[in-house]
């Protein structure tokens, strides 16, 4: 029995699911007001389901990014496919995110035929619509309710935030009322280190040349605080002897500038003064690899269960 201040109020989860680069990350870190999920315009950018809290007087989203649905090519993006698949049976509503297009393609199409398996509700969300002219939104919509004539269709724009509280509000239809899952100054699910690794692995993607970024990953070796500042030592895994390379750059100028853009943020995140100290390493074929997938945070055989 729910009583107090709860009274009236719902709770639920949400998972935000779509093709590699729809802006899903981007999308939730506007819903909460803060920047969790890392972003790029390198497809591919989330590789895990990171979990966020939005809290108002309505009750608690607990949003889920997942990893882009995509066609795998090693085991890396087995396991990424996997937790974003797994995600749609285990939330009370599915927001999938598509480009403002009416052509719906081979990866769509999979998409809708993922969610015609299962009976949670969905809300398409038509992302990027400051891109596009409203006739030809009009011309979209038409398109995606033909594919799913029972879900909900929210066109929004994450970059400008436009519409984004009528898409709150349609989420918040489809929970259940109830206590909250978590404390009001939750915000998310991902330990500080992990927030820190994803930092500076936004900066490398953002800053690396094409084929690089999907071949890295970062590993946090020490993170310690003091008065004043946080010290951080933080590997940069890559998977060629070229890459390491490319990744220091000439004289270091590569990796300095990596880590001055990292550690910005990260004193944004830790409001404090940070002291970042950046490694490079090689491990040979990494992604296909299940032991090192586990050391680096990935484990396969545990999300595809």
């Amino acid at each position: 029995m729910i009583t107090g201040s709860d009274a009236g109020r719902k709770a639920g989860f949400a998972a935000l699911i779509g093709r590699p680069n729809v802006g899903k990350s981007t999308l939730m870190n506007k819903l909460i007001g803060m920047k969790i999920a890392i972003t790029s315009k390198k497809p591919q950018t989330t590789r895990n389901r990171i979990q966020t809290v939005y809290n108002d007087e309505r009750g608690q989203i607990v949003f889920l990014d997942t990893p882009g649905i995509h066609k795998a090519k090693n085991r890396l993006g087995d396991y990424m496919v996997a937790a974003a698949e797994r995600t749609l049976k285990d939330v009370d509503v599915v927001l999938w995110l598509v480009e403002p297009a009416t052509f719906i393609g081979a990866g769509e199409q999979h998409i809708i035929e993922e969610l015609k398996k299962i009976n949670t509700p969905v809300i398409i969300v038509i992302n990027k619509t400051d891109t596009v002219k409203k006739e030809e939104l009009l011309a979209v919509i038409d398109a995606y309710h033909k594919e799913l004539s029972e879900a909900e269709i929210v066109p929004v724009s994450a970059l400008k935030g436009d519409n984004t509280e009528d898409l709150v509000q349609t989420i918040f239809k489809y929970l259940p009322y109830g206590e909250p899952f978590y404390d009001e100054d939750t915000v998310t699910d991902q330990p500080e280190r992990q927030l820190v690794a994803e930092l500076v692995r936004e900066k490398a993607l953002r800053l690396l040349e094409e084929e690089i970024p999907h071949g890295i990953a970062v590993t946090i070796e020490s993170m310690k605080y003091r008065r004043k500042i946080c010290d951080i030592e933080a590997t940069i895994i890559c998977e060629k002897e070229s890459h390491k390379g490319i990744i220091i750059g000439k004289q270091g100028s590569m990796l300095k500038k990596i880590g001055a853009s990292a550690r910005a943020d990260i004193e944004k995140m830790l409001y404090q003064k940070v002291n970042l100290q950046l490694w490079v390493k090689v491990r040979k074929d990494w992604r296909d690899s299940d032991i090192l997938l586990k050391n680096f945070g990935y484990n396969a055989k545990e999300e595809s269960m």
